[in-house]
This record gives C-alpha cells, structure tokens and sequence, in this order.
C-alpha cells in the first residue's frame, strides 16, 4: 500500500468514494494482465501510538482510509486520507489531516496524483501533478503548488507497482528488494531510495489474524509476507543511512495489508486493520 511514501500523520475521517480513471483525464491503458493482480478493496486502520524514543513525550492517535480499485486495462486508482491527532506533550495538539487521490496504469509508464494536507483545518499544501515513463527518463509535470517540470531516472518506481514489485519478490523468496520511488509527495518533488526486507511466508490459517482480516475467507485462503520499508531521501548525503521513516506490515498477495507499524524515528505508530471490503475487480474488455 503506498502509505507507503506518505511520511505524515493522521484520527477520525469521513468516508469517501474512490476516484476513476477518468477523473484524471487518462486514457485507457492497453496492458497486458500484469504478473500480480492486486485486489480492489476498502481498508479502515486505527492509528495508536506504540512507542516513543529518547526523550519524546508525544501522543497521538488517528485513522487511515484507503481505497483502491482497477484492473490491468484501467490502471489503478487510490483514495486515500490520513487523519491524525498529535499532543507533544506540552498542552499543544495539532490535528493533520492529508487527503490523496492517484492513478497509475498497469504498466507503471504513466502517474497521475493530486493531494492536500491540512493542518488544524487549515490548508496548508496542495500537490498537483504527473509523471510519465519515457525510454530512458521519466517526466515529471507539476501544476500545483506552482507549475514545474523536471526529469527523473527511468528506474524510478511509482507507487503502485512498487508494491506489485514486492509481491513478485516474496512470490519468488526474495528477501531484499532495493528501489527508487517518486509517490508526488512533499511538494511533488521528493524521491526516495527505498530498501525492502521480506520475511518467511505466513501459510493460510497460520498465526492467525484478531484484526478486521479474521474470518475473511478471501483473505484466509492467501499467504501472507512480514514486510519492513524503508525510505531514504534520496538527495540526501549518501553517508547518511538513517531512513526518513520506515513502515512494517504484514502483505497478502493481493495486496492487502494489516498490522502496520509506521516508524518515525523519535516514535512510532500501530494501525489496526478495523475493518475491509474486498471488491470483485472490473474485468478487462
């Protein structure tokens, strides 16, 4: 899930509907069906603080939505809000609440993404762009916060088929996966270099699952992957190995995620799956 390159936080969010292809203005992908289909489905995690570090006296709690649907002919859309509640400790609270919608087609050649981030109801950032794979660059358009254009790498991944990359690589008992990744976060401009670790296999019906995911026969039928991402800023000193933030989770190979555990550093996240719809995926005409 592309949480995944989101490193901000978020408690209490209303529902939304999940946005099309068309919404965007995107033409239909002509794709093959990709190696790893990825479910449409609708996820809700409550947010808790697990831990803090150092001297860190922070609070938080809050809510993620996500909301994914497509196939391999329409691309993939997300909807996705994170709302977060954060006391430092001091009597000050701050309320954050980003709001995101993407489209990316099957083929990972083009990404279209829009977000706002509000602080204490306030708009405080607002994201509007694209990025598209050319044969030896990807290209970037930014219309929002001001209109700019930049090129990327061409081994530069985008969000969705970041995650289908580690489906493969647990499918094929990879353990290390090491990526570029542009998501159109922080401005439209950052980049990170992201290092995946994927543990042993968790077989159907083995450590099973108290969330939201107990008793999903869909789900109980999949194997599952423990997974860690972490995200490095990529224009960063390459002497400095410390991750930005990191996100542990545990994936299905149809792309659902439960126990997450956002990892930033001075203290640390859990999201509880609370609740999951999976919804039968459009067919390709």
């Amino acid at each position: 899930m592309t949480i995944l390159g989101r490193p901000v936080l978020w408690a209490v969010m209303a529902s939304t509907a999940v946005v099309a292809a068309g919404d965007f203005g995107v033409q239909r992908a002509a794709a093959l069906p990709p190696a790893v289909e990825l479910a449409s489905h609708r996820a809700v995690y409550d947010l808790t603080l697990a831990q803090t570090r150092g001297n860190s006296t922070v609070a938080a709690r809050g809510r993620i939505l996500y909301d994914f649907s497509g196939n391999a002919c329409d691309g993939y859309a997300l909807q996705f809000r994170q709302v977060s509640e954060l006391d430092n400790g001091e009597g000050k609270v701050t309320l954050s609440d980003l709001r995101s919608t993407s489209w990316e087609d099957a083929a990972a050649r083009k990404f279209v993404f829009k977000s706002q981030n509000f602080l204490n109801e306030t708009l405080i950032d607002t994201v509007d762009g694209q990025a598209e794979r050319g044969a030896d660059k990807v290209a970037v358009e930014l219309v929002k916060p001001a209109d700019k254009k930049f090129d990327l790498e061409a081994a530069i991944a985008f969000p969705t088929d970041h995650m289908r990359r580690i489906i493969e690589a647990a499918r094929a008992e990879k353990t290390i996966l090491e990526l570029p990744l542009y998501d159109g976060s922080d401005k439209g401009e950052k980049v990170y270099n992201t290092l995946t670790i994927i543990g042993h296999a968790i077989p159907p019906n083995e450590r099973l699952p108290a969330d939201a995911a107990a008793g999903n026969d869909a789900l109980a039928a999949l194997r599952r992957w423990p997974v860690t991402v972490s995200y490095f800023d990529k224009a960063a000193n390459p002497g400095d190995q410390a991750p930005v933030y990191s996100i542990k989770f545990e994936l299905y190979e149809n792309g659902v995620s439960r126990a997450l555990l956002l990892d930033y550093n001075d203290f640390s996240i859990s999201g509880e799956l609370k609740s999951i719809e999976l919804r039968d995926s459009k067919p390709c005409k």
